[in-house]
């Protein structure tokens, strides 16, 4: 069972930075698209970026210019450096996998803006 192993939340004032890790502790298909999505309080979840094996990110309007979804397959890794933050960037974070025939979901990251 492939577990996504998180870090880097915390508290974090407005226009600090924070940045995010993920990495799965098994092994995976090589061809997939890693993530993040998150939940504010009392909101659904919301993506906030992903990035393909070739490199190709797709980001959330309102973090657009502001966060950086970077990867390094070498290591499996996903980084999210968050800058600029704001108090609507408060919620859980949680990193995803999606490959072939699979989908897999970390426990979430708390992150938390204050003004």
């Amino acid at each position: 069972q492939v577990q996504l192993v998180e870090s880097g939340g915390g508290l974090v004032q407005v226009g600090g930075s924070l940045r995010l890790s993920c990495a799965p502790s098994g092994s995976i298909f090589s061809f997939n698209v890693m993530g993040w999505y998150r939940q504010p309080p009392g909101k659904q979840r919301e993506l906030v970026a992903t990035i393909t094996t070739g490199g190709i990110t797709n980001y959330a309007d309102s973090v657009k210019g502001r966060f950086t979804l970077s990867r390094d397959d070498a290591k499996n890794t996903v980084y999210l450096q968050m800058n600029s933050l704001k108090p609507e960037d408060t919620g859980v974070y949680q990193c995803t996998v999606l490959t072939v025939g699979a989908r897999y979901w970390g426990q979430g990251t708390q992150v938390t803006v204050s003004p």
